[in-house]
């Protein structure tokens, strides 16, 4: 430990490493989705120090958005996009994807990763679903909040589709006013 990084406030001699540590630490974890006692538990920290360190730092409040997309032929393009309009969740998949995501696990593994991803999609103020009509109306029902559609063909679609970026810049924008 370099001297430079120890601080003397009165008696106490306090580490800028560790508090550097335990506030990046706070930070993925929250990133991550944990909820701030989860995260206080886990570190062994007061909830209240996590709410005041988030708070600090605050850059934007306001609703946090999720966009959930298949079969997009463009999601490297469309990803870029989306992270550079600051969505705070991306899921993203190709058509090949989406199928392996389905082929790769036994039929009670596949329940909980869709309701994983239901409840992922719960924690957020709005989603944008990127699909086909029958897709968003799923997502609507099964959400029970505010879902925007970007439809990109009539189910059942079996193909990647090409998303405009511009036209998905500008629903975004316009969602997050």
């Amino acid at each position: 430990m370099c001297v430079l990084d120890l601080i003397r406030l009165g008696e106490k001699i306090i580490s800028r490493r560790k508090i550097n540590h335990i506030v990046s630490s706070m930070l993925n974890l929250r990133g991550k989705g944990l909820s701030q006692t989860e995260v206080a538990s886990k570190l062994g920290v007061d909830r209240t120090l996590v709410c005041r360190l988030e708070n600090l730092g605050e850059i934007r409040k306001g609703r946090r958005l999720a966009v959930f997309g298949f079969p997009v032929l463009n999601k490297v393009e469309i990803r870029e996009v989306l992270e550079r309009e600051g969505v705070d969740f991306i899921f993203l998949m190709s058509e090949e994807e989406r199928w392996e995501f389905v082929k790769q696990k036994s039929g009670v593994d596949l329940f909980d990763a869709i309701m994983d991803l239901i409840v992922k999609a719960h924690s957020f103020d709005q989603v944008l679903v990127i699909g086909s009509n029958q897709r968003i109306k799923i997502f609507e029902a099964v959400l029970d909040k505010e879902v925007v559609g970007f439809e990109i063909g009539e189910s059942p679609i079996r193909e990647d589709k090409y998303v405009d970026p511009d036209e998905l810049v500008d629903l975004v924008r316009a969602i997050k006013e």
